[in-house]
């Protein structure tokens, strides 16, 4: 048996990890789309390492874009079986695949227009809207804590992750010429406190791990609560500054976070009177998902949802639909706060905010997750003098705040502990993926310290034999 990385490997996106027995038998864990990796994005997206005909199974963790975001190209480019996921991930994978042909078909219509007038040839999405409906018919859903055997060499089961909802870690009993093997992947670990979804699930002793480690080497800021931290730049911002406060969110998870946030301050009475824009389509979308599995809310959401029907709505918000809606913004001269995709503000309406109020002082960009560093978003947290956004340079003159505190990735006490149900000295190898690889160094040394004697950190379409 053999495991080959072809993706979040010494680095955060694009996760992809393909597993080949002897007899010739695939598994890809996985199928994300590279995001916010500069000029070298395109290229990463356009080949996988590995030919998606020869693959028999997929089984994906969780719905976000760098988790599934190729398996339109995936299918389009050969594979024929089946994408087995949560009913949640089934759900929310969907309207995220068709968000991103939808972005990928307006961004090349946008620069062929632009490549007709050089003379240059045309330009093709990775995949197209019809590419992402066809592939969520490929989607079987698949509950927590059920074994599913899926040929006589591979069952598995998910148990929650606790990162978005339906998010899953994997674990796989694999069956090679009469030898069983366990091997867990953790997917993105969730917090355990964190505000919407239950904690990380403990989970059976495997005998290999592949670990995410996105903030293997920090502990998020627990001194101030995510709404009195909003509530902080909401003054500070609107209420002194008269200015915009803009939130870029990711659209699941984050965004919901945010608004369940903003709730709470409404139900303490510590809402400003203001304007709440939710600038994000599949946003929207994604919230109403979400909505439909309450069964996956933590205790206090369930308490709060007996005085609240709706712990996502309140006094104030406004839902952004049409493009021409979201350009109007620009010419709102009130205080107001605008939350909108993506996370990274590498694409979507966010981006189109930034660049119009980054040279507005009164104005705040307040970062609220992860950034890759070469994204937008990323080279904002360096707090730049100048920033290039749709090749044109811009003064930052607006705050560039960050609320680390509401990422949905656990930091390495969370990650420690989802691995306290393990016994190290069973663990045959532990392999660290979905990191940048000086945080990777770090979490590897505090891992082994753990009393995890092989901890490895593949590189980009390494292959490693296992047992």
């Amino acid at each position: 048996m053999k495991i080959a990385f072809h993706g979040a490997a010494r680095t955060v996106t694009g996760s992809k990890h393909l597993i080949t027995l002897t007899n010739g038998k695939k598994l890809l864990l996985d199928c994300g789309m590279f995001q916010g990796m500069g000029p070298e994005t395109g290229e990463l997206n356009s080949t996988f390492g590995f030919n998606p005909k020869e693959i028999n199974h997929l089984i994906l963790s969780h719905a976000h874009i760098d988790h599934c975001g190729l398996l339109p190209k995936l299918i389009k480019d050969g594979y024929n079986g089946k994408v087995y996921a949560t009913p949640a991930t089934k759900d929310l994978a969907k309207v995220l695949m068709e968000d991103s042909a939808g972005i990928q078909e307006t961004d090349v219509q946008f620069e062929n227009k632009k490549r007709a007038l050089l003379g240059l040839p045309y330009l093709k999405p990775l995949y197209t809207t019809e590419d992402a409906l066809i592939a969520a018919d490929h989607f079987e859903s698949v509950d927590y804590n059920t074994w599913h055997k899926i040929d006589d060499n591979f069952e598995f089961c998910f148990t929650d992750a606790g990162h978005i909802i339906g998010s899953a870690a994997v674990h796989l009993r694999i069956n090679e010429n009469g030898k069983k093997s366990t091997l867990t992947f953790s997917g993105d670990v969730g917090r355990y406190r964190d505000i919407i979804l239950k904690s990380p699930a403990v989970f059976p002793q495997a005998d290999y791990i592949l670990l995410e480690s996105t903030y293997g080497n920090s502990l998020h800021d627990e001194h101030q609560s995510t709404t009195d931290t909003l509530l902080k730049w909401i003054e500070q911002t609107c209420l002194k500054k008269k200015g915009k406060l803009i939130i870029p969110a990711f659209s699941v998870g984050r965004t919901q976070e945010i608004l369940y946030s903003l709730n709470q301050l409404e139900l303490e009475n510590r809402l400003p009177n203001l304007e709440y824009f939710l600038d994000s389509p599949l946003s929207t979308k994604a919230t109403q998902i979400i909505k439909s599995f309450p069964q996956y809310f933590n205790a206090r959401i369930q308490k709060v949802l007996l005085s609240d029907n709706d712990p996502f709505e309140f006094k104030g918000l406004k839902f952004v639909k049409s493009v021409d809606e979201s350009k109007m913004l620009n010419y709102y001269k009130n205080p107001c706060v605008i939350i909108s995709a993506s996370g990274m503000a590498e694409a979507g309406r966010v981006k189109h905010h930034i660049s119009n109020n980054i040279e507005n002082s009164k104005n705040t960009i307040l970062l609220t997750g992860y950034c890759e560093p070469r994204s937008l978003g990323g080279r904002l947290m360096h707090r730049p003098k100048e920033v290039t956004i749709f090749g044109q340079p811009h003064e930052v003159n607006a705050e560039i705040a960050e609320m680390r505190s509401m990422s949905a990735h656990g930091d390495y006490d969370d990650l420690c502990q989802f691995l306290a149900c393990q016994d190290p000295k069973s663990v045959k190898k532990l392999f660290i993926v979905h990191g940048e690889y000086p945080v990777q160094i770090d979490f590897q040394k505090r891992l082994i310290r753990k009393g995890f004697m092989d901890v490895e950190i593949p590189s980009m379409h390494q292959e490693i034999g296992l047992g």
